[in-house]
């Protein structure tokens, strides 16, 4: 079974796709919560390229690398991806209110669905918000 988050963002697609796949742009946007933040991040954006992202508790006691390898893409459309044998697929698809980011994946089995849900949507929705501060 699949958690789906997703969310609407208010800009053109062009500069959501850039703004979800740009190192510097998932550094601004990529924390649950204000008390984590990403400290690097690694985009090779290809089948078979690599990511990484640093995610880090800002008083330092936890951090964790989130990565694993791109299997689909279609430029402003569709991004697939695999970490820790999990898959990922991210839709954007323009409507008139926005563009539509969807976010399936495959939930883990340490936590509760909801909590993986609520700290995916958090992640979601800091990136919609770093969107809509850079683009309107």
């Amino acid at each position: 079974m699949k958690i789906i988050v997703s969310t609407i963002v208010q800009a053109p697609i062009s500069e959501v796709w850039r703004s979800y796949t740009t190192s510097d742009d998932i550094k601004a946007w990529n924390a649950a919560s204000p008390d984590w933040h990403t400290t690097n991040a690694e985009v090779d954006l290809r089948v078979g390229g690599k990511f990484c992202s640093r995610m880090e508790a800002k008083d330092g006691s936890f951090g964790f690398d989130f990565a694993g390898e791109y299997t689909k893409l279609i430029p402003h459309q569709l991004i697939e991806y695999v970490f820790d044998e999990r898959r990922v697929s991210v839709n954007f698809t323009e409507s008139s209110d926005g563009v539509l980011v969807k976010v399936s994946f495959d939930p883990e089995s340490i936590h509760p669905e909801e909590q993986q849900r609520e700290g995916w949507q958090a992640i979601l929705n800091n990136f919609a918000k770093h969107v809509h501060t850079r683009y309107t």
